[in-house]
This record gives structure tokens, C-alpha cells and sequence, in this order.
């Protein structure tokens, strides 16, 4: 027995070593280090949402149930260090109790979690439960620290998901940004908001590829409202710089569109990386795309026929515009697969089945007509 419980203890050791190393690399050490644990507790989580979710075919639906995945994947994860502990500290215990296993379990189970039932009677087993105490104590503490600088991160993402709304449509779409931003502007006045806004979003961009890779949970947290959604907005604003780009290079803020398209695809890569999906790092420009021909041509016209000023013709623009967007269409179509994303215009294919959507236009109304009292609008309110 006296053999058998210290090869218990041997094993109780690799045990603690372990579960520490999995958690100062998850919630402290500022790198995108993420260990069996955290990964098996994620897949496990994500593995049960899909199962639960197989019947169901509604994207609104999904989208509710799935906004419960993540913050799961966080319980589920600190259950497992808090269960690997407990039963590491048992092992541990185990020479200095005689090789009870009940007792073992008792006394390292009082101290993990704070209890005070179970008390040692001898230097070891002492030494060993306080330090188990202090493991219970430090795990909780530092998962509740981590839980506001996870929000902050989700916050400050959202924010600028939020305001793209009224620029792309829900869920947005980089031609209808072309669209909206050029509706009631000149040409020089559509181009200089499209610079601000690509500096803006090429900000954000590596603010996310850090955040998204170091935190990874992130990435399967949803937007509050359904539609919205983070990998879709970067996605509608590379689409609208490469559109840009490729249709009206004279009037484009190139160095703008070139930087956000640059930032946007190595932000997918880094995220796309940090959760096993490949990643080409050397792509060919020439590599035909999932996006059709026939896809561009339509938004070429839809872009014309609201004015917008248009130097290429859709036949000649087209090679320019597939060779941006092979750099970052693979990454962007695998990471909205993998994180159900909301079916979109021009974000790939999904595991239900849907059909795209276009984002929602408000109607145009004249602004005697949108106020409320307008006599003319009750009147039509009222034979409608």
C-alpha cells in the first residue's frame, strides 16, 4: 500500500503541474496558448450545442440557443480545473492518510472548496491542504478577473459592429456600404467617409486579431442582436474596400482600402489559426473564388444604379477584385461555417440550409411624410 500511495502521489503531482500550466496559459499569460484542457472543453461544448441544434433549422432559433455556447465553454472549463485539482490533491494526500482514498478525497475536498470539515493531523497532509486551499481560491478569483477583461474585449467589438449597421445594412453587406454611403453625397464626399471609415476598421481589425487569438471564446460569442454578427461586418467592409478598388480606382482612398484589406486578412488568418482551421499563406491571386461572376455582376449594377461612380466596367474590374478578395475569402467562409454566423450575402455556405439575406433598407420617405402627425400619412395609414 505504502508503494502504491506514493506512486498515487507521484501521479497527484503531474497532476497539479499540469492543470496550472493550462491555467496561467488560458487566463494570464498574454499569448494565444491554449492547452487540451481548454480546447476539449470547448469542442465538448460545441459538440453538444450542434447535437441539441440538429432538428432545428430557423437561424433565429440557432441563434438563441447558440448564444449560450460560449459562456458554457467557460463554466465547463472551470468545472474541469476545479475537478482535475480535487482529484490531483487526493492523490497527493494519499501517503500522508494511509492510503485512504475516502479520506484522501474528504480532506482535499474540504480545503478546494473552503469547507473546513475534514481537518489534517499531521505536517503533510496539512502542508498539502492549504495548499489546496489556496489553489480553490486563486482558480475562482482569477476566472472572475478574467470574466471583465473578456467583456471589455466583447464590448469594445461590438461597438463598432453596432454602428455598421446603419452604414451596411443587418446583416451587412459590402455593397449595400458602397450604396449607403454614397446615397445624397458627391464623389468626393463618399470617398473621404469610406477613408475614416477604413481606418477605423483597420484599427479594429488588429484589435480583434489580438483579442479573438489570446481570448478565444470570444470568437463564438454572438452580437445581441441576431443579425449582426463581427465576422461578417469585417467581411462586408473588405468587400466594399476591394469593390472600391477594383471599380473606381481614381476616386478610391487606395492607401485606406489597401490597409483594411491587408489588416482584415491577417486578422482572419490569426483568429482562423488559433482555431485549428488551415490557413494559406501564399495565396494565388489568379485561384478562382466561391463568389461568381455572375455574384460581382449583379452588385456592379445594383452599385450603378444608385450613382455610384463606377470607372470600370464589371468585365474589367473583376480580375482586380478576385485577386483581393482570394486573399481572405477561404478564411472568412471557414470561420463563419464554424461559428454559424448569420446567412449573409457573399459569407459562404453554413451547416443548415438557408438562402442569403439582404440587409434590411429602411424605406425612403420624404421628411414631411416620416413625421408622425403628417395628415396626408394618417390618411394613407388609414385606407391601407
Amino acid at each position: 500500500m505504502t508503494a502504491l500511495a506514493w506512486v498515487c502521489f507521484v501521479a497527484g503531482a503531474a497532476g497539479v503541474l499540469l492543470t496550472w500550466v493550462s491555467v496561467i496559459g488560458t487566463l494570464i499569460v498574454p499569448r494565444p496558448l491554449h492547452g487540451v484542457l481548454s480546447r476539449a472543453t470547448g469542442l465538448a461544448a460545441m459538440k453538444a450545442f450542434l447535437t441539441l441544434l440538429r432538428p432545428v433549422s430557423t437561424y433565429e432559433v440557432r441563434d438563441r440557443v447558440l448564444s449560450w455556447q460560449a459562456p458554457m465553454s467557460l463554466f465547463l472549463r472551470l468545472l474541469a480545473w476545479m475537478v482535475l485539482f480535487d482529484v490531483s490533491y487526493s492523490l497527493l494526500l494519499m501517503p500522508f492518510v494511509g492510503g485512504d482514498i475516502w479520506r484522501a478525497a474528504s480532506e482535499a475536498g474540504s480545503a478546494m472548496f473552503t469547507l473546513g470539515y475534514a481537518a489534517p493531523n499531521n505536517v503533510g497532509n496539512t502542508v498539502l491542504v492549504y495548499a489546496a486551499a489556496y489553489t480553490g481560491l486563486t482558480v475562482i478569483a482569477l476566472q472572475i478577473s478574467y470574466l471583465p477583461t473578456l467583456y471589455s474585449a466583447f464590448n469594445r467589438r461590438e461597438a463598432d459592429v453596432t454602428l455598421l449597421v446603419s452604414r451596411a445594412g443587418s446583416p451587412s453587406w459590402g455593397p449595400e456600404l458602397l450604396v449607403r454611403t454614397r446615397y445624397g453625397r458627391a464623389a468626393q464626399d463618399s470617398s473621404n467617409e469610406l477613408a475614416e471609415l477604413y481606418q477605423t476598421w483597420e484599427r479594429w481589425a488588429a484589435e480583434v486579431a489580438e483579442s479573438h487569438s489570446t481570448y478565444l471564446t470570444l470568437v463564438w460569442f454572438r452580437s445581441p442582436a441576431p443579425q449582426s454578427n463581427w465576422l461578417i461586418s469585417l467581411l462586408s467592409v473588405m468587400d466594399a474596400a476591394a469593390l472600391q478598388l477594383a471599380l473606381s480606382p481614381g476616386t478610391a482612398p487606395n492607401t485606406r482600402a489597401r490597409l483594411v484589406i491587408r489588416m482584415g486578412f491577417t486578422c482572419l488568418n490569426q483568429v482562423a489559426r488559433a482555431v485549428r482551421i488551415p490557413v494559406d499563406e501564399d495565396v494565388d491571386p489568379d485561384a478562382p473564388l466561391s463568389l461568381t461572376f455572375a455574384d460581382f455582376q449583379a452588385a456592379v449594377e445594383l452599385l450603378r444604379s444608385f450613382d455610384f461612380p463606377l470607372e470600370e466596367t464589371a468585365e474589367q474590374a473583376w480580375p482586380h477584385f478576385r485577386g483581393w478578395r482570394a486573399n481572405y475569402e477561404k478564411a472568412a467562409y471557414a470561420l463563419a461555417y464554424a461559428i454559424d454566423a448569420p446567412p449573409s450575402m457573399w459569407s459562404g455556405p453554413r451547416r443548415f440550409a438557408f438562402e442569403p439575406a439582404m440587409p434590411h433598407r429602411p424605406k425612403n420617405r420624404t421628411a414631411k411624410e416620416v413625421r408622425p402627425d403628417d395628415p396626408q400619412l394618417l390618411a394613407r395609414r388609414r385606407r391601407g
